[in-house]
Formats: C-alpha cells, structure tokens, sequence
C-alpha cells in the first residue's frame, strides 16, 4: 500500500459446501476467486488482490472470515460507498460481504489478530442430522459423553507444538497457542466445539475435534490427546473429520492503536521456550 491506495477491510460469510477453499486455484471454484472477480467488476478495476485472515479449507463454512485489498483511492472515492449493494447484486448467492470500510492504520487482517474462533458442529443423534443442517452438521454414529471430552480438551489448552494435529508445510511452523476447546450439548443430539487460537496449522481444528470424538464415543482414554501432543509429531491414528462442519465464526483484532505492533509481533517465527532437560 502506498500513497494512491487505501487499505479497505471486509467481512466475509460464506457456505463452503460448494467452493474448493478459500485460496484462488487455477480450474477451480474458490472464495477468493469469486471475490475477486466480484470486485473487479464492481469497481472496474483491471485487478483486486485480496488477503484473508484464514485460509479455510474446501467445504469449510465462515461467518466472520476477514479479508483486505488495497484499492486506488480514487476509485474508493467515487464508488465505496455503493460497493456493498453492487457485490450484492454479482455475488453468488453462497458467499456475502457484510461490511465494506476503510481499515485502520497499520491493519493486516492476516497478521494483526489476537484471535481466530471457529465452531465444529456434530450430532449424535441415532437417526443421523436434520436434512436442513446436513451441510454443516457432522453425524457421529455412537453417543458423546461430552464431559470426557472436555476433560480432555483442558489438557490441551496453551502453547505447543501441535505438529501431531497438524499437515505439516515446508518452513512453517506448527507451535500454536491454544486458548479455548471446549464443548457444550446445545440441544438433545447437537454438540457444538469451540476452538480458540492465536492462528492454526494446516488441518489442526479438524484433527483436534477428531480425537475429541475419540474420546467422547470411548474409543480412547481421556488423556490420548494430550499424549499424542506430547510426541510432537504427525500421528496417522489421528483422525482429521469432515470439513463441513466447521466454520470460521470470529477473527478478534487488537485496538487500532496497537493493529501495527501487533502484526509485527504475529510475523516472528514461533519458538517454544527453552526448556531443561
């Protein structure tokens, strides 16, 4: 971004069951894509660029994904303010930008949050999922004792090296700070899994919430989990369940004050204290 461009938030919701992620791939449907050809033509721009909080993955829903793009100023001038009911109109009707608004100094919605939230969302139900929440909803054939599940969750909870639960991409790092993996029965046969980090590797939330399952049908002793955390590597007796149940709910930014420190901080490489051996 420079001196002729501005640096435009937006917030993003999306039904992912359609969309091959949220990254631009040549031949394929993504959420990026859309967006971007989207912009373009409302703005009449030759090119938008956009940059998002969290790659979510095919299949993967989010009703709080964040994304920028740096746009002429000129060109927000004269047509940002109609910009939310021109996308309207050329989107698809699978993904919506909700809001649409100059982003603060120092913003980065990659870098600059203090938190990504999403939900996992599983049925235990005998006779399987309501067919209205088949596209978001997994079903778990056995009953969930979600207090084992949760007993196990606590020991999970901090910073680690979550290469266990995690597809592992060369020269990234897979040291994590989990801050909230709690579950709560919503009704008879809905659990709901909340699952709170500074930012996720590769497949994280879906390995977690799979051993989790684990856990809850019997299958594994509470304390598998974090036993498998401990050895520190990927382990193929995770299993890594269904994207479709999982959706990006809230990506939480600093004040604005401190939108640039922290996206500085957010780019070092993780490390893991020394220890004593």
């Amino acid at each position: 971004m420079d001196e002729t461009t501005v640096r435009v938030r937006m917030d993003v919701a999306y039904d992912g069951t359609d969309f091959s992620g949220w990254a631009a791939q040549p031949g394929r449907r993504t959420v990026q894509g859309e967006l971007e050809a989207a912009l373009e033509r409302v703005l009449r721009l030759p090119r938008v660029s956009l940059t998002c909080a969290g790659r979510t993955d095919a299949g993967v829903h989010a009703r709080g994904q964040v994304a920028q793009a740096d746009i002429p100023v000129d060109t927000w001038e004269k047509e940002g303010e109609r910009v939310l009911r021109r996308l309207a109109g050329v989107l698809p009707k699978d993904v919506r930008v909700n809001a649409a608004r100059l982003a603060p100094p120092g913003f980065d919605a990659r870098f600059s949050p203090l938190f990504r939230r999403y939900l996992y969302r599983v049925s235990d139900a005998p006779y399987g999922v309501d067919p209205l929440s088949r596209r978001d909803v997994l079903w778990h054939r056995s009953p969930l004792d979600v207090d084992r599940m949760n007993e196990a969750a606590r020991r999970l909870l901090g910073e680690h090296d979550f290469a266990a639960f995690c597809k592992k991409r060369e020269g990234a790092t897979t040291i994590r700070e989990l801050l909230r993996l709690e579950w709560t029965r919503v009704d008879g046969h809905l659990l709901h899994g909340t699952v709170q980090a500074d930012a996720f590797c590769h497949n994280m939330v879906r390995a977690l919430v799979g051993a989790l399952l684990a856990v809850g049908d019997g299958r594994r002793d509470v304390d598998w989990p974090g036993g498998v955390l401990g050895v520190g590597e990927r382990n193929s007796s995770v299993h890594v369940v269904g994207p479709h149940g999982l959706s990006l709910e809230e990506v939480r930014y600093p004040p604005d004050e401190e939108l640039a420190e922290r996206a500085s901080t957010t780019r070092r490489v993780r490390e893991l204290p020394c220890r004593g051996h």
